[in-house]
């Protein structure tokens, strides 16, 4: 199985970027689709953006589409989030998570293996 270790989170003013890193271990990345969630606290965790597994396909919520890009560097065993002109509500708690199957998924559970998250807090 593939451990997932996110990075790159922190406090940043409203209207800046932060890139988030998610690098994998035990197996190779390029095996899975891969998506970012987001979660705040008594609410669901919800897809931010996803990729395929060749890289070639991506799915971004409405709510992030424009500002943030995901993208992936399978020689690294990593895959980024990059996060600008951020706003108050993106504030959360951010995952990458790991999908065996190699085409997009928008669901929690269509997804089977997940980091620990890293928070963004997004002052305005």
């Amino acid at each position: 199985q593939v451990q997932l270790v996110e990075s790159g989170g922190g406090l940043v003013q409203a209207g800046g970027s932060l890139r988030l890193s998610c690098a994998a271990s035990g197996r190779t990345l390029s095996n899975y689709a891969m998506g970012w969630f987001r979660q705040t606290p008594g609410k669901e965790r919800d897809v931010v953006a996803a990729i395929t597994r060749s890289g070639v396909t991506t799915y971004y919520a409405g709510s992030v589409k424009g500002r943030f890009t995901i993208s992936r560097d399978n020689a690294k065993n990593t895959v980024y989030l990059q996060m600008n002109s951020l706003k108050p509500e993106d504030t959360a708690d951010y995952y990458c998570a790991a999908r065996t199957r190699g085409t997009i998924g928008v669901k929690f559970s269509e997804y089977d293996y997940w980091g620990q998250g890293a928070q963004v807090t997004v002052s305005s």
